[in-house]
């Protein structure tokens, strides 16, 4: 298991940085929100999940210590759900450029987008 050396969670820039043994990281809360280890998220069988849009905005309220192996990340949109393991968070990390590269192929092919008022209608009058 590969458990951080450090971990901040800083709130102005929206991200999460870890410290671990083969180098520091520096995680988007959007990142970390998209990738989320929920079933919510993940879904419940094999698959990519469900695709979650519209969250390029989204924060970190907190984050708190589950045991000695994870964190539970708590988001500024209400999602709290699913614990990330210090090995998830470490392959997020590492696989973070091909991993965000996915989502974003992942969303043009569902016609979605990273901003969430792209799919609402604004009436100015």
């Amino acid at each position: 298991m590969a458990t951080p050396k450090k971990i901040r969670l800083n709130r102005a820039e929206k991200n999460l940085q870890l410290m671990f043994a083969d180098g520091d990281y520096t995680l988007s809360a959007e990142y970390l929100r998209v990738y989320s280890p929920s079933a919510e998220v993940r879904g419940h069988g094999a698959g990519e999940g469900v695709l979650v849009s519209g969250k390029q905005g989204v924060g970190i309220e907190r984050v708190e210590a589950a045991g000695r192996y994870a964190l539970k990340i708590v988001f500024d949109d209400g999602h709290d759900s699913g614990l990330y393991t210090w090995d998830y968070l470490q392959e997020l990390a590492q696989n973070r450029e091909a991993n965000w590269q996915n989502y974003l192929d992942r969303l043009q092919r569902a016609g979605k987008g990273r901003d969430p008022d792209e799919g609402v209608v604004h009436i100015i009058g």
